[in-house]
């Protein structure tokens, strides 16, 4: 085969998320403040990306640009090659909607909803008939580990369990990336591993893609790859060796 015909005809694979050049500046002057300061980040399909960095760091600016809750000053992030600062704030909210998926250090559960009606949440908010919005929700429940819970509220499940409620109502839309800030901050250590357990097997066996900013060099350890910030930049980008990614000791 013509080497040169192979190489035109060969197809490059584009990044599920890709920044270039990304600022994000507050005030001006002397008030000025740069929480992201240039920063280039690739994020494959299927990847897991732990990103870590002192308070003040720019990792939580990232995950909100990356999770379309703001934009850049400067740069570019494109989406599956869509540039998303040309999108409109309703496209932003679309695009958060269909491919998207948060979950958060305080849970964010209703108090007074069963886990799910929790779950059903955003299924509504698309506009899903009631007995689709049961099925759903009772399947990724299941796959979380919660079958025979769902008329339980948050007052009458552990912090454990209440995080994976939260992660199954990140994963009913059937999200291409999942962002999840410190997971694990509200929880011990045991429910922090079976959370980390779930993750990874969620990015193992489903391909699932994951963003993770966390605190935890522990937790870091799950992840495939891990991204540090200091001052509004990509300090480093290391991958974790293959055991340690798959089981951390």
């Amino acid at each position: 085969m013509n080497t040169a015909a192979a190489d035109a005809g060969a197809v490059t694979k584009v990044p599920l998320v890709r920044m270039r050049g990304v600022r994000k500046i507050y005030g001006r002057g002397e008030a000025e403040v740069r929480a992201l300061d240039g920063v280039d980040l690739d994020i494959a399909e299927g990847d897991f990306v732990a990103i870590m960095g002192p308070s003040g760091s720019g990792k939580s600016t990232a995950m909100n640009i990356v999770g379309c809750l703001d934009t850049p000053t400067e740069g570019e992030y494109l989406f599956r090659g869509v540039p998303v600062q040309r999108l409109t704030r309703d496209q932003r909210a679309l695009l958060r909607r269909r491919h998207l998926g948060f979950v958060f250090q305080g849970f964010n559960l209703l108090p007074r909803t069963s886990a799910l009606e929790n779950v059903e949440l955003p299924l509504v908010y698309r506009g899903e008939g009631a007995a689709a919005r049961h099925r759903e929700a009772r399947e990724v429940l299941a796959l979380v580990g919660l079958s025979g819970r769902e008329s339980h509220t948050p007052a009458e499940l552990s912090g454990g369990q209440q995080q994976r409620v939260a992660i199954a109502r990140a994963l009913v839309t059937r999200p291409s990336l999942l962002l999840a800030d410190e997971p694990t901050g509200n929880l011990d250590t045991q429910r922090s591993r079976e959370i980390m357990q779930l993750l990874a097997s969620l990015n193992r066996e489903r391909g699932l893609a994951i963003v993770m900013v966390t605190h935890e060099a522990e937790m870091a350890a799950w992840a495939r790859r891990v991204v540090r910030f200091v001052d509004g930049r990509v300090e480093s980008d290391r991958v974790n060796p293959p055991q340690v990614a798959a089981e951390p000791a």
